[in-house]
């Protein structure tokens, strides 16, 4: 008897928590003077189980971010009812370069031309291009994967001639702890480095930038789509204990 009430209320918290986000979208694309509509809100739901998924469904995301295979994908056959756009934004390794080719809509974080290479033969011939993202290591830390900003035109005309792939625009994952200040520094050079690919013949249209605590700095310095994921869902639970050896 309980399991109506409990499912009616994580409906009702998770409806409340994406409104509270629009709403800061809202008012950071005011502050750009930019249309809310200019920015695609992709619901990070790694680490949350299939029914959070449809219950953030249910309150308008149509957006949502995986990163690890061994969870998203019996995510994904389970709400294959729903007409979701699913994205993989964890770190990509070559050797599981072909389930993601065939279940996901977009990859953010290609950083070496060999993963596009094998997302591009590994994407079945009937399914629509899939979307990239290379990923930016803009603030050049060392915890974090990605291109130093020099590299990145390069790869992006090596991409561009890949069939089976659309090279949307760029990524990056600032580190935590940063001021509004240096947030919004670092956001801004991705958008002047996208500008920059642009004018040398590239058609970018995306930048994949701003998580929760920083999406609205991400706004105001061009970001096109933000990944959040504790703003909507909390924070995530504590993975499985490991088996014992």
């Amino acid at each position: 008897m309980l399991i109506g009430p409990q499912n009616s209320s994580v409906e009702t918290l998770l409806a409340a928590n994406i409104q509270a986000v629009r709403a800061q979208i809202a008012a950071a694309a005011a502050i750009a003077q930019r249309s809310v509509d200019s920015v695609t809100l992709v619901a990070v739901s790694k680490g949350h189980g299939a029914e959070m998924v449809r219950g953030a469904a249910a309150a308008g995301a149509a957006n949502f971010g995986e990163s690890y295979l061994q969870e998203a994908l019996p995510k994904m056959q389970s709400l294959q009812d729903l007409a979701l756009t699913w994205h993989f934004i964890g770190r990509l390794q070559a050797n599981k370069t072909r389930p993601i080719a065939e279940h996901f809509d977009w990859v953010h974080g290609v950083d070496r031309l060999l993963l596009a290479e094998r997302l591009s033969a590994q994407r079945p011939h009937h399914a629509a291009a899939l979307n990239l993202c290379l990923q930016v290591n803009i603030a050049a830390d060392s915890a974090k994967a990605g291109l130093a900003p020099a590299l990145v035109a390069d790869l992006a005309l090596a991409v561009r001639g890949l069939p089976k792939l659309q090279l949307r625009g760029l990524m990056c994952i600032l580190p935590a702890g940063l001021s509004a200040a240096d947030n919004r520094q670092a956001f801004g050079a991705m958008r002047r480095l996208l500008l920059q690919i642009n004018a040398r013949g590239g058609s970018l249209d995306t930048l994949s930038m701003g998580m929760s605590a920083d999406f609205s700095e991400a706004i105001i310095e061009g970001a096109t789509m933000i990944r959040v994921g504790t703003a909507i869902f909390g924070a995530r639970p504590p993975p499985p204990p490991r088996p014992p050896p």
